[in-house]
């Protein structure tokens, strides 16, 4: 270790042979002073007083600071009282305090949405088994919202004109024709629809003009098509037992993976995408949405049978989580973390219709396939 202040480590000869007598002009170190420890040391640099300065401030006029002991069996004496020393060693033996330990949070106002959520769940279920209009009305609504949400979003973000006239009129007569004309009603209303964006867009001057009727051609598809399957399951003669199957199953794939992600979450399921998502919670949404999924089928809905509602229950997990990266892949590339800001703790209507919209599909297809479509 190198304690020579002035950076080169004394070794044998570097001063010079012992025989050339005495160094003229150097104090003696101590009793035992002789030519030869003359040799060995040199004069102590003249350090002025750091305080008469600005204290820690460093000294503008070249001044030397001592960063070490003088000799090599010499140990640095303690600093003068009140003045900080510039570069203390570090006490490698001292113990370290335990960084405090970080409590997990749940990232949104929990009550707040537990709240709207039961609120939102009370609404749905009253429509959905006093009036089935109603119910068809409800999602029409939240069609419309999504919608407005939607191309709010690609609007600012984007600078994307995403026609919303056409695709709220269109959307909210899609998920009606759904219902009255089943399938084949939906699918022509989703292609006039997409009619109309392209005519809409025709008043507008035409720079952009493929980029925004792209962007309201796949919103009609991705909002009000796709929800256009909940008003289609509705139209059998358990149509209430099925709409209810599908929302609980999704609630629950969502909340199993919250509470096992939440909890015993170690590993990314896709970082890039959401980094929020881990492989722990899909195993819980999957876990959770099996067993639901068996329960329901056995007493809920009419010749269903618990095995028919394990593979239900995996297949709503699956589609969940993946409508639910989607989304936030769209955010993602939007630059932000909401799409609105109507429901507190949730977020907006397309936050909660994120894992729901390419559910619908896929629990009415299965249901057609088990149980026929009533």
């Amino acid at each position: 270790m190198n304690d020579s202040p002035w950076g080169a480590p004394p070794h044998a000869g570097y001063w010079g042979p012992s025989d050339r007598g005495p160094v003229q002009g150097a104090a003696p170190a101590g009793p035992t002073y002789d030519a030869h420890d003359a040799q060995q040391t040199r004069p102590m640099p003249i350090v002025p007083d750091v305080s008469a300065h600005g204290g820690s401030q460093d000294d503008d006029r070249g001044a030397a600071r001592l960063g070490g002991p003088l000799f090599r069996d010499e140990s640095p004496s303690a600093p003068p009282h009140g003045t900080v020393p510039q570069n203390p060693e570090p006490m490698h033996d001292a113990p370290q305090p335990a960084p405090a330990p970080q409590k997990k949070s749940a990232g949104r106002d929990l009550g707040a949405a537990i709240g709207v959520g039961v609120g939102l769940g009370a609404v749905i279920i009253a429509s959905l088994f006093i009036v089935k209009a109603v119910f068809v009305g409800v999602v029409a609504v939240a069609v419309v919202v999504g919608l407005w949400e939607l191309t709010k979003r690609l609007e600012e973000r984007k600078g994307i004109h995403a026609p919303l006239v056409p695709l709220a009129v269109g959307g909210a007569a899609m998920v009606v024709a759904g219902y009255v004309r089943g399938a084949e009603g939906a699918w022509v209303a989703m292609a006039l629809t997409a009619l109309a964006v392209l005519v809409w867009r025709m008043t507008e001057p035409p720079e952009d003009y493929l980029r925004d009727v792209t962007a309201g051609v796949f919103a009609a598809f991705y909002v009000p098509f796709l929800a256009t399957f909940v008003a289609m399951m509705l139209t059998a003669e358990d149509g209430p037992q099925r709409v209810f199957v599908f929302l609980l199953l999704t609630v629950v794939s969502d909340t199993g993976a919250y509470a096992v992600g939440w909890r015993f979450g170690r590993h990314k399921l896709a970082p890039r995408i959401s980094p929020g998502k881990t492989r722990e919670g899909l195993v819980g949404a999957v876990s959770f949405a099996m067993a639901a999924g068996a329960l329901c089928m056995e007493f809920l809905i009419d010749d269903g049978t618990w095995w028919q509602g394990l593979l239900l229950g995996l297949a709503v997990a699956a589609s969940a989580t993946l409508g639910d990266l989607g989304e936030s892949m769209i955010k993602r590339d939007l630059g932000i973390k909401d799409m609105g800001t109507l429901l507190p703790g949730h977020g907006g209507i397309m936050d909660r219709l994120d894992s729901l919209l390419p559910t619908a599909p896929v629990v009415w297809l299965l249901l057609v396939l088990f149980v026929g479509s009533g």
